[in-house]
Protein backbone atom coordinates (compact mmCIF):
# COMPACT_ATOMS: atom_id res chain seq x y z
CA UNK A 1 0.00 0.00 0.00
CA UNK A 2 1.40 3.44 -1.19
CA UNK A 3 1.96 5.75 1.58
CA UNK A 4 0.47 9.66 1.68
CA UNK A 5 2.48 12.21 3.49
CA UNK A 6 1.16 15.73 4.87
CA UNK A 7 4.22 18.50 4.63
CA UNK A 8 3.48 21.43 6.95
CA UNK A 9 4.72 24.06 4.41
CA UNK A 10 4.55 27.08 5.92
CA UNK A 11 8.12 28.11 6.23
CA UNK A 12 11.47 25.89 6.23
CA UNK A 13 12.43 23.03 3.77
CA UNK A 14 9.18 21.77 3.48
CA UNK A 15 10.66 21.32 -0.47
CA UNK A 16 13.53 18.89 0.61
CA UNK A 17 11.50 16.96 2.79
CA UNK A 18 9.14 15.90 -0.73
CA UNK A 19 11.98 15.53 -2.54
CA UNK A 20 13.59 12.77 -0.23
CA UNK A 21 9.84 11.30 0.37
CA UNK A 22 9.61 11.32 -3.65
CA UNK A 23 12.99 9.36 -3.92
CA UNK A 24 11.25 6.73 -1.48
CA UNK A 25 8.57 6.22 -4.01
CA UNK A 26 6.45 8.15 -1.35
CA UNK A 27 3.76 10.60 -2.06
CA UNK A 28 3.57 13.92 -0.67
CA UNK A 29 1.39 17.33 -0.15
CA UNK A 30 1.87 20.43 1.30
CA UNK A 31 -0.40 21.85 3.90
CA UNK A 32 -0.85 25.06 3.84
CA UNK A 33 -4.09 25.54 4.83
CA UNK A 34 -7.00 23.36 6.66
CA UNK A 35 -8.38 22.41 3.63
CA UNK A 36 -4.84 20.61 3.02
CA UNK A 37 -5.28 19.38 6.12
CA UNK A 38 -8.00 17.64 5.96
CA UNK A 39 -7.05 15.30 2.84
CA UNK A 40 -5.83 11.83 3.80
CA UNK A 41 -2.89 11.15 5.06
CA UNK A 42 -0.69 8.76 6.40
CA UNK A 43 2.02 11.02 8.57
CA UNK A 44 3.09 14.42 8.99
CA UNK A 45 6.42 16.21 8.86
CA UNK A 46 6.93 19.07 10.30
CA UNK A 47 10.08 20.91 9.25
CA UNK A 48 12.28 23.38 10.76
CA UNK A 49 12.13 27.03 10.22
CA UNK A 50 11.76 29.44 12.73
CA UNK A 51 9.28 27.92 16.33
CA UNK A 52 7.39 30.94 17.39
CA UNK A 53 6.22 32.00 13.48
CA UNK A 54 4.87 28.54 12.65
CA UNK A 55 3.19 28.45 15.90
CA UNK A 56 2.06 31.16 15.51
CA UNK A 57 0.76 30.44 12.22
CA UNK A 58 -0.61 27.10 12.93
CA UNK A 59 -3.06 29.25 15.17
CA UNK A 60 -3.87 31.87 12.49
CA UNK A 61 -4.77 29.10 9.96
CA UNK A 62 -6.70 26.85 12.65
CA UNK A 63 -4.24 24.29 11.97
CA UNK A 64 -3.11 23.96 15.60
CA UNK A 65 -5.99 22.08 17.45
CA UNK A 66 -6.41 19.37 13.85
CA UNK A 67 -2.64 18.78 14.28
CA UNK A 68 -2.12 18.04 17.51
CA UNK A 69 -6.13 15.69 17.78
CA UNK A 70 -4.27 14.27 14.99
CA UNK A 71 -0.84 13.11 16.62
CA UNK A 72 -2.68 12.52 20.11
CA UNK A 73 -4.73 9.91 18.26
CA UNK A 74 -1.68 8.28 16.43
CA UNK A 75 -0.84 10.08 13.67
CA UNK A 76 2.65 9.82 13.30
CA UNK A 77 4.71 12.69 12.75
CA UNK A 78 8.13 13.35 11.87
CA UNK A 79 9.36 16.81 13.51
CA UNK A 80 13.23 18.54 12.47
CA UNK A 81 14.43 21.35 14.52
CA UNK A 82 11.84 23.86 14.76
CA UNK A 83 9.08 21.15 14.17
CA UNK A 84 10.72 19.04 17.35
CA UNK A 85 10.39 22.75 19.32
CA UNK A 86 6.58 22.82 18.30
CA UNK A 87 5.89 19.09 19.56
CA UNK A 88 7.13 19.68 22.98
CA UNK A 89 5.37 21.64 25.41
CA UNK A 90 6.70 24.75 24.20
CA UNK A 91 3.67 24.58 21.92
CA UNK A 92 1.61 21.18 20.64
CA UNK A 93 2.52 19.50 24.43
CA UNK A 94 2.39 15.99 22.27
CA UNK A 95 6.22 14.72 23.12
CA UNK A 96 7.58 14.58 26.60
CA UNK A 97 10.72 16.55 26.34
CA UNK A 98 12.51 19.57 27.82
CA UNK A 99 14.34 21.57 25.09
CA UNK A 100 16.78 24.73 24.03
CA UNK A 101 16.11 26.70 21.40
CA UNK A 102 18.76 28.04 19.38
CA UNK A 103 21.67 26.21 22.07
CA UNK A 104 24.12 25.92 19.12
CA UNK A 105 24.03 29.46 18.62
CA UNK A 106 23.83 31.83 15.46
CA UNK A 107 24.08 30.78 11.92
CA UNK A 108 27.23 30.84 11.93
CA UNK A 109 26.96 28.47 14.75
CA UNK A 110 25.83 25.70 12.54
CA UNK A 111 27.86 22.37 11.75
CA UNK A 112 27.44 19.06 9.69
CA UNK A 113 28.93 16.08 11.61
CA UNK A 114 27.90 12.38 11.61
CA UNK A 115 26.91 10.17 14.47
CA UNK A 116 25.17 6.51 15.12
CA UNK A 117 21.32 6.82 15.51
CA UNK A 118 19.55 3.85 17.41
CA UNK A 119 17.00 2.03 14.98
CA UNK A 120 18.91 3.73 11.70
CA UNK A 121 22.72 3.36 11.64
CA UNK A 122 26.19 4.01 11.81
CA UNK A 123 27.45 7.61 10.51
CA UNK A 124 24.03 9.57 9.66
CA UNK A 125 24.76 12.92 8.34
CA UNK A 126 23.91 15.47 10.77
CA UNK A 127 23.48 18.78 9.60
CA UNK A 128 22.66 21.88 12.28
CA UNK A 129 21.18 24.89 11.47
CA UNK A 130 20.69 27.24 14.46
CA UNK A 131 19.66 24.23 15.87
CA UNK A 132 17.78 23.10 19.25
CA UNK A 133 18.68 19.92 21.30
CA UNK A 134 16.51 18.19 24.06
CA UNK A 135 17.58 19.07 27.84
CA UNK A 136 15.53 16.08 28.81
CA UNK A 137 13.48 13.22 27.73
CA UNK A 138 10.65 13.75 30.81
CA UNK A 139 8.58 10.60 30.59
CA UNK A 140 9.60 7.01 29.91
CA UNK A 141 7.90 6.59 26.74
CA UNK A 142 10.22 8.86 25.15
CA UNK A 143 13.54 7.27 24.02
CA UNK A 144 16.60 9.06 23.09
CA UNK A 145 18.00 7.31 19.39
CA UNK A 146 20.72 9.77 19.41
CA UNK A 147 23.33 12.11 20.93
CA UNK A 148 26.32 14.36 20.02
CA UNK A 149 28.67 15.55 22.16
CA UNK A 150 26.36 14.31 25.36
CA UNK A 151 23.49 16.73 23.92
CA UNK A 152 20.28 14.61 22.94
CA UNK A 153 19.24 15.50 19.07
CA UNK A 154 17.08 12.90 18.22
CA UNK A 155 14.32 10.83 19.89
CA UNK A 156 11.26 9.19 19.40
CA UNK A 157 7.85 8.43 21.12
CA UNK A 158 5.17 6.39 20.30
CA UNK A 159 4.73 7.34 16.51
CA UNK A 160 6.70 10.64 17.31
CA UNK A 161 10.17 10.54 15.77
CA UNK A 162 12.12 14.08 16.15
CA UNK A 163 15.23 15.63 15.35
CA UNK A 164 17.06 18.62 15.99
CA UNK A 165 19.26 18.26 12.96
CA UNK A 166 17.75 18.31 9.23
CA UNK A 167 18.44 14.81 7.36
CA UNK A 168 16.56 16.57 4.25
CA UNK A 169 19.76 18.40 3.74
CA UNK A 170 22.07 15.42 2.68
CA UNK A 171 21.15 12.63 0.26
CA UNK A 172 20.92 9.68 3.19
CA UNK A 173 17.63 8.43 3.67
CA UNK A 174 18.15 6.16 6.27
CA UNK A 175 15.63 8.52 8.75
CA UNK A 176 13.10 9.07 6.43
CA UNK A 177 12.80 5.80 5.72
CA UNK A 178 12.92 4.94 9.58
CA UNK A 179 9.89 7.47 9.98
CA UNK A 180 8.10 5.57 7.11
CA UNK A 181 8.58 2.47 8.92
CA UNK A 182 6.01 3.72 12.33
Amino acid sequence: MKKTIAILALQGAFAEHEQMFRSLGVETFEVRKLSDWNRPKDGLVIPGGESTVQGKLLHELGLFEPIRQAINDGLPVFGTCAGLILLSDVWLGTMDIDVRRNAYGRQLGSFYTEHSMKGVGEKIPMTFIRAPYINNVLSEQCEVLAEVDGRIVAARQGNQLVTAFHPELNHDTRVHQYFLQQ
